[in-house]
């Protein structure tokens, strides 16, 4: 990822605002001095822990960072590509907006669970963690990982705004994630935009749907959590359902996410397995 932002970087480049930065560099330094506190000590889990959320925040920087670059470099726009696809294999989302208008407790329910998307990943690597579920763990990171870079990297050859709505031509809906995004996404376009500020980077990518592989995945990895299978499972699920509405995503956005979490998953067992095996057969030894 970071040799892709380097190539991208040589046609227009960034800078990053260093006191914003800070908040960014101490969140790393703290889950680092976590994961030598647990290698210190032979805490697996503590390190399992550690290294998941290392892992996953150097992922969240450098894939945001570079999925703006791709913005900034992309050609024209795929929106009414996108959108006629959409209208082709039926989804009508006027129609759908109109009737969701109308429940708001559905509106929160589903806002809810969108918006929750971060606090699931960290939920699955406690947990996996403190079960020591850790095969399950990097198999689970490892897709995410391999499937966030995919679709960023898919978002720079099919670049767009995403299905955008105006939340003041209705009653109860939220302004989606895309509709509060036009302006940066404008800006990485024009030129405009060239300072990074790292405390408020957003994803940007709509298609594929991230937002929707993730939770797929995430659906997979509650399965080795037993209590908490079915609730999270069924959040997760609720977060696919809410993506094109909250994320201001194409159905296709989120079909194509979810086709890419199979495959993502399939990958990072087989490229973890080494690592698995070797646990299996190495004799445990006691503190």
């Amino acid at each position: 990822m970071l040799a892709s932002l380097f190539a991208v970087q040589t046609h227009r480049s960034f800078t990053v605002d260093p006191v914003r930065a800070v908040p960014v560099a101490a969140l790393l330094t703290t889950i680092g001095i976590a994961l030598a506190i647990g290698i210190h000590r032979r805490r697996p889990r503590l390190v399992a822990g550690a290294q998941a959320f290392l892992q996953m925040t150097l992922f969240t920087v450098l894939g945001v960072v570079l999925a703006y670059a791709l913005a900034a470099n992309a050609g024209p726009l795929w929106d009414v590509r996108l959108a006629t696809m959409d209208r082709e294999i039926g989804f009508r989302w006027n129609a759908a907006l109109d009737l969701l208008d109308r429940f708001p407790p559905v509106i929160w329910l589903l806002g809810l669970a969108y918006h929750s998307l971060t606090l699931q990943m960290i939920v699955v690597i406690v947990v996996l963690s403190g079960m020591s579920r850790f095969d399950t763990l990097r198999t689970t990171v490892c897709a995410a990982i391999m499937s966030g870079f995919v679709t960023i990297l898919i978002s720079g050859f099919v670049p767009a705004m995403g299905n955008l709505f105006d939340p003041s031509h209705y009653r109860h809906l939220w302004p989606s994630v895309a509709w509060l995004e036009r302006g940066l996404i404008s800006g990485l376009r024009d030129g405009s935009m060239r300072t990074l500020d790292l405390t408020i980077l957003i994803g940007i990518v709509s298609f594929p749907s991230f937002h929707a592989t993730l939770a797929a995945i995430f659906i997979w990895a509650f399965r080795s959590i037993p209590r908490l299978a079915l609730a999270g499972q069924g959040w997760a699920l609720l977060t696919i359902v809410a993506t094109p509405v909250f994320g201001g995503h194409y159905g296709v956005d989120v079909i194509t996410g979810l086709a890419l979490a199979p495959p993502a998953i399939l990958t990072a067992r087989y490229l973890t397995r080494d690592r698995t095996l070797s646990t299996q057969i190495m004799p445990r030894v006691p503190a």
